[in-house]
């Protein structure tokens, strides 16, 4: 059995992906009003915006060692050479640390654990890169580093109706100085050094939409890409933006479009729009 790779849900793979690439995704938890559930599983996109535009209560967190514990045994008594668990960026979540705690009960060399220091398909295309590898017969060094490398390189933006589920999640700071108080201003964000920190502002919706294109453009050059587009409760304009995208950016495997789940979007919101941009191909 080749090395196995797990990562998490907020990975926000496309549907089917992660079986067809032998990606295990464990989930976050989302509460809504204190019920708790499975982000993905028992709590997925459409309840979760109905529960933010009604200003109900929802929070994240992260699973418990016990669970990565539990996964990392079954993988491994059923024959895996090792694990490998890739997951979010540990400044915006403390899933890497779950994982972290329970790799300690078998030994670095059988479970390896990164923090990708991004999310949602930026962290999907590292996992995605890990598994290709390992079904190539590498072992844990090289799955690693595949994984590593494609985080690295992966650029993501996004734009947000409002920055006050950030906000209120603590998972911006500087970012409400961008705004001031120019309400009438979209602001984009992006991915960096493990934060979502801000990048510029635009004053519509449309004008967002357009320098999404353009970044990722640039963000991509010359070279094969695999790009993704995410969203939460606004499928046209996702759409939209990956048919432009397809047409600005020939050399990218396709564009896939992907819901956010439960977790990332509680602190987004609804109307989120996000790119990743990953160089090479599977």
């Amino acid at each position: 059995m080749p090395f196995a790779v797990i990562t998490d849900s907020t990975a926000y793979l496309p549907e089917g992906f992660a079986d067809r690439h032998a990606v295990r995704v464990v989930p976050l938890l989302v509460q809504v009003d204190g019920r708790e559930g499975r982000d993905g599983v028992d709590i997925g996109p459409i309840e979760l915006a109905q529960a933010l535009r009604d200003r109900r209560t929802v929070t994240t967190s992260r699973p418990n060692p016990a669970e990565f514990a539990a996964r990392y045994k079954e993988l491994l008594d059923g024959g895996a050479d090792g694990v490998l668990s890739v997951h979010l960026s540990r400044e915006l979540s403390g899933t890497w640390e779950s994982a972290r705690l329970a790799a300690e009960e078998f030994g670095a060399e059988r479970v390896r654990v990164v923090d990708s220091r991004t999310t949602v398909m930026g962290l999907g295309f590292a996992a995605l890169r890990a598994a290709a590898v390992a079904a190539e017969g590498a072992q844990g060094v090289e799955v690693e580093a595949a994984a590593v490398e494609a985080a690295a390189k992966t650029t993501t933006f996004f734009v947000v109706e409002t920055l006050e589920h950030l906000r209120r999640g603590g998972r911006i700071g500087a970012a409400a100085a961008l705004l001031g108080t120019a309400l009438a201003m979209k602001p984009i964000l992006h991915v960096r050094d493990g934060q979502i920190v801000p990048l510029e502002k635009v004053r519509t919706t449309g004008r967002a939409l357009s320098r999404l294109v353009d970044l990722a453009v640039e963000a991509a050059g010359d070279e094969p890409v695999q790009l993704a587009v995410h969203h939460l409760a606004t499928p046209d304009r996702a759409a939209e933006l990956a048919n432009r995208l397809d047409e600005r950016i020939p050399r990218s495997s396709g564009c896939v479009v992907s819901e956010i789940g439960a977790v990332i979007g509680a602190h987004t919101g609804p109307g989120v729009l996000g790119v990743v941009v990953c160089p090479g191909r599977l």
